[in-house]
């Protein structure tokens, strides 16, 4: 994942969870979610999150 844009489209993809590119709010490279909704639906949100970004592997360096 190599900007906000990337990460949002990786939260909808893999999590269902839509995000606004940080970028939009000239705020790049973070990103934006709204919690205007029940705790039970966000703690959803966090489990859901949390399972994709533990899909991810960490980026390989070469020198």
């Amino acid at each position: 994942l190599t900007d906000d844009a990337a990460v949002t489209r990786y939260l909808l993809d893999e999590a269902r969870v839509a995000a606004v590119p940080g970028a939009a709010y000239g705020l790049s490279p973070f990103f934006r979610i709204s919690t205007a909704t029940s705790d039970g639906i966000l703690s959803e949100a966090i489990v859901r999150i949390a399972a994709a970004v533990a899909k991810l592997q960490p980026a390989k360096v070469t020198a």
